[in-house]
């Protein structure tokens, strides 16, 4: 009876191990970090933490709607570039001498953020026109558009007569109600916080929502409900884009320049932290809160690691060894599941 027991608590054990197994890795990853440096813990770190992670939540909330109906975006960076060039060259100070646009005057805010996310919206509905329509796999549709954007942005950030140079001198207007406050909270994280709040609505209170479970679950027996598969598709495609576009628009302006290389590997940070908050790379499972949690949690062990002096080019390794076992630990889920 006790060996019997004792072997049932060992599986237990054992199995808890491998379920948690990420989040184990990056909790022993973040000591390390405290050990080498304490003043990682500080008011300031924290602040400065949110305010990072906020731009990328967006990200991670139009990948998370990708994944949920079993697709993924590999051009999710490079329209987040697009964003950021597009919205900071509309959105420069009108006394700046290397101004993109030299004549034009200052628009208010939200117009060139608006534009921003028109342009990534309708990159995303390609995206999901491809998709669903051509039924190319998700991998190579968002591979080649992730190229295609980078041209793109590339194309117009090269601009005569000033060439490639950093797009700088946004407005003050812009920059402070990015980088701002309002009762010591930082405006960014209002904004993720409104995001938050919208998506959560969106997939828990909406036909949208619940169809879009639907298609990753099953997407022949959410076909034979009379579920319009290739509308939804596409409408999740879209929505994600114009979530990158207004996270690339508050990238520029938390930064205060924009390159046709912001963004870059964005896309893996996004994926790697819905991954990690429980959103199964198989679709059909995912929350809001688990985003939230994995987008806080690889923020804290990108700035962590930049915190005490690890090379970016050791960052990337820890963070693709990240990603590995996080899929890994889901596929091991969905395998024992069926």
């Amino acid at each position: 009876m006790e060996n019997s027991l004792g072997k049932f608590n060992k599986k237990k054990i054992g199995s808890f191990m491998m379920n948690n197994a990420i989040y184990i890795v990056l909790v022993a990853l973040l000591i390390a970090i405290i050990i080498v440096d304490p003043k990682f813990l500080s008011i300031t770190n924290f602040k400065n933490i949110l305010a990072q992670s906020s731009p990328r939540m967006f990200i991670a909330l139009g990948v998370g709607g990708i994944l949920i109906v079993q697709g993924t975006d590999l051009s999710a960076g490079r329209m987040v570039g697009l964003s950021a060039v597009v919205s900071a060259s509309l959105l420069q100070a009108t006394d700046y001498a290397y101004k993109m646009y030299p004549n034009l005057p200052e628009l208010p805010i939200i117009v060139p953020i608006l534009i921003a996310m028109l342009v990534c919206a309708c990159i995303g509905t390609i995206n999901g026109v491809v998709v669903s329509i051509f039924n190319v796999p998700p991998f190579i549709a968002t591979m080649g558009m992730m190229i295609i954007v980078y041209g793109l942005s590339s194309t117009y950030f090269d601009r005569p007569p000033y060439g490639a140079q950093p797009i700088g001198g946004l407005s003050k207007t812009f920059t402070d109600a990015v980088t701002g406050s309002v009762f010591n909270i930082p405006y960014l994280i209002i904004y993720a916080l409104i995001a938050i709040v919208l998506i959560w609505f969106l997939w828990n209170k909406t036909r949208f929502g619940k169809n879009i479970f639907a298609i990753g679950g099953n997407p022949e027996a959410a076909k034979v409900s009379g579920v319009n598969v290739v509308k939804y598709l596409i409408l999740v495609y879209m929505l994600a884009g114009a979530l990158y576009g207004f996270g690339g628009a508050l990238e520029a302006g938390r930064v205060g320049t924009a390159t046709n290389n912001t963004g870059n590997m964005y896309e893996m940070d996004a994926i790697a932290a819905c991954v990690v908050g429980g959103v199964s790379t198989w679709g059909g499972v995912g929350t809001i809160p688990g985003i939230v949690i994995g987008v806080l949690i690889f923020t804290v062990i990108n700035y962590g690691l930049t915190f005490i002096g690890i090379s970016p080019y050791m960052q990337f390794i820890i963070k693709g060894l990240i990603i590995v076992i996080a899929v890994a630990i889901d596929i091991r889920k969905y395998v024992k599941k069926n």
